[in-house]
């Protein structure tokens, strides 16, 4: 499913929003414009690398509780640069058998490939070259390593927040909802402007100065992707507060909230 590496064309013209997470994570796999870009975000909020560092957290928790709870399977839209542990990693510790299906659209996350591979031999991983405004695709790709007559976890991990409203956030979302069976799940975190929508403004016009999309949206908007499912407990929260008995604490700068929205709800 992975495209041949010769196929591999990096744009490094214009900065990419995973090889930008890669660089407040502290990883190497970015490029000088993404770095500039990032120091220019940090210029509107200096909790840029917090913000990264939370999110990572949320997911390692969220895939900790689908796993407690019976999730066997996963397709993870906007799976960004491998960072360890990664979402396989996780999922396979609390169960071997486990499957996962990586998607992403930017060739340098392809070019690491093989890292999100690495699967136990009871399960299964693999991984999709593919925009998160191709559903049919991604839906067509994954089925041949998914069953989708069984329950998935949908995950896009600050992803939709790249996506706006004009390019159809919440229909790309419902099409791939809708294949799911019952007792699937959905994961989302998103950035929001709730708490400073000057800042967001500002992030926002510095995107849009660069040809990209950045749509923070506001707790109801997030929640509006989930009409339809039932919030697991405690419904949308600040991504550092959900469950945070499912991991280690990170540390953040100050004692404002990280602004961000994070759910996880389940199809019935």
């Amino acid at each position: 499913m992975t495209q041949e590496p010769a196929s591999v064309r990096i744009d490094t013209s214009k900065p990419h929003p995973a090889r930008m997470y890669d660089w407040f994570l502290g990883g190497k796999d970015n490029y000088p414009v993404d770095e500039a870009m990032a120091r220019q975000l940090l210029t509107v909020d200096a909790r840029g690398r917090d913000m990264a560092r939370v999110n990572r957290a949320f997911m390692h928790r969220a895939i900790r509780w689908l796993s407690a709870h019976g999730v066997r399977q996963y397709l993870d839209v906007g799976t960004g640069i491998p960072t360890e542990p990664n979402l396989h990693q996780i999922a396979q510790e609390a169960a071997p058998e486990s499957r996962i299906v990586y998607c992403d659209n930017d060739p340098i996350v392809l070019a690491h490939a093989a890292a999100l591979l690495r699967s136990t031999p009871e399960g299964a991983t693999e991984y999709i070259q593919a925009d998160a405004r191709e559903p049919e695709v991604i839906l067509e790709r994954a089925g041949k390593v998914l069953d989708f007559d069984q329950p998935i976890a949908l995950s896009m991990l600050a992803l939709l927040h790249f996506v706006g409203d004009e390019d159809g956030a919440y229909e790309l979302v419902s099409k791939i909802v809708d294949k799911l069976a019952p007792g699937s799940y959905l994961v989302l975190s998103h950035v929001t402007g709730d708490f400073d929508p000057e800042g967001a403004a500002k992030a926002a016009a510095m995107y849009k100065a660069r040809g990209l999309t950045l749509r923070p949206r506001s707790r109801d908007e997030l929640a509006a992707f989930f009409d339809g499912l039932e919030f697991v407990e405690p419904g949308v929260s600040l991504t550092a507060e959900w469950h945070p008995e499912l991991g280690e604490p990170v540390q953040v700068q100050g004692d404002d909230p990280i602004p961000g929205w994070a759910a996880v709800a389940r199809k019935p």
